[in-house]
């Protein structure tokens, strides 16, 4: 079993500030491989009639388990789960992974005042780091297989794999917690949107192919939205006239699915700067945590891909760019031009160890993903 770092860092970095986790993340992303190897963990399966049985009386059974470390895996199957992590709440000494397909706000366990209790972690696709846990530094590969574990460690690439798991998203992530019908409008909804993953959405595009409704469509999106299938980037503005201040972009959640849709058996050279973007955004939210990225564009073309809001930082700047000598800096010149202040950070594949360059008054910094990481932290 891959001892996976980064997070099991950040597990117990959550830990240390409130006794129970709330792990989320898409279905394959290895939730419960990462929490199962946890050193002297207990491990139960909400879906097993005898975890169900013992947490009729959460009480005793969790009475038994102060002082302990335990995963609740699948715990929204619970009859009472909400009840079982009050209850747990009641022993400082007891720590909760509670692990769930879909994230906190689209899930029917309300915790309400427990919710400051419970820290969630999102599991994004495999990141940098665990291309290291996992003893490759083959980039080429991880693109193109994604980054769900079993994906990724499959030898062959057989399109079967991916169709059987489009299957069980919808029938358990999909169709009963937001009440859709229509699979077959949903799919292809789902395979032009990850075909066009990293370009502007706009709803009315979808409707005459998926034969729904604009509303139909904008629901679509919300669930796509509420189970990390898709990150839906909304515009950074401050309502000027010469912004994209409505339209979001929308992100595939993984690069292997983007590959599939587009047919890719093989990646070319010209593909490796539309899935660096997707790469960059995958690193930007393993460290981040939370759905904060916005993009930056103008009416006349000029767009940033990746735009940060942070105090101690001001406004940030980020290109994703796969070889750093093709960088041009016209786009970053408008933005800057409207907001002067805030560093910028090119991210590069080729960038061994950072540098600093200006292009007249703009001065950017050249930078790998790690390098971004830690700055990040």
């Amino acid at each position: 079993m891959v001892r996976r770092t980064f997070w099991l860092k950040l597990l117990e970095s959550a830990w240390a500030k409130k006794p129970i986790v709330r792990l989320a993340g898409m279905r394959g992303a290895g939730k419960t491989s990462l929490c199962q190897s946890i050193p002297g963990v207990e491990y139960f399966d909400c879906e097993l009639p005898s975890t169900q049985h013992l947490s009729e009386d959460p009480e005793k059974f969790l009475g038994k388990l102060k002082r302990k470390k335990i995963v609740l895996d699948e715990f929204h199957l619970l009859p009472d789960p909400a009840e079982v992590l009050r209850i747990a709440a009641r022993f400082p000494s007891l720590k909760v992974i509670a692990i769930g397909p879909v994230s906190l706000p689209s899930s029917s366990v309300d915790l309400g005042p427990l919710a400051e209790k419970v820290t969630p972690v999102w599991l994004t696709p495999l990141m940098s780091r665990d291309l290291v846990d996992f003893g490759t530094s083959d980039l080429g590969h991880r693109l193109l297989r994604g980054g769900l574990p079993a994906f990724f460690l499959n030898k062959k690439r057989p399109e079967s794999d991916f169709q059987e798991w489009l299957d069980a998203f919808w029938v358990k992530d999909i169709q009963e917690p937001f009440h859709l019908e229509s699979r077959s409008s949903f799919q292809r909804f789902l395979a032009l949107l990850f075909r066009q993953s990293g370009e502007l959405f706009e709803a009315s595009r979808f409707t005459g192919p998926c034969e729904v409704s604009q509303p139909t469509i904008t629901k679509y999106l919300s669930a796509l939205e509420g189970t990390w299938a898709v990150q839906v980037l909304r515009p950074f503005s401050t309502q000027r006239s010469v912004e994209i201040i409505s339209i979001p972009k929308v992100y595939a959640f993984d690069t292997g699915f983007f590959c599939y849709y587009r047919g890719w058996q093989q990646l070319r050279e010209d593909d490796f700067q539309v899935l660096w973007k997707h790469w960059i955004l995958n690193e930007l939210l393993s460290h981040l945590q939370a759905p904060v990225v916005q993009y930056w564009r103008d009416k006349r073309g000029h767009e940033v891909d990746f735009v940060l809001i942070r105090r101690e930082m001001g406004i940030t700047a980020i290109t994703g760019q796969w070889r750093a000598h093709e960088f041009i800096p016209r786009n970053l010149q408008a933005f800057r031009y409207q907001y002067p202040d805030g560093p910028n950070w090119i991210v590069c594949h080729d960038v061994k160890r950072g540098y600093t360059h200006s292009f007249g008054e703009l001065r950017v910094e050249f930078m790998n993903p790690e390098q971004m990481g830690r700055l990040l932290s």
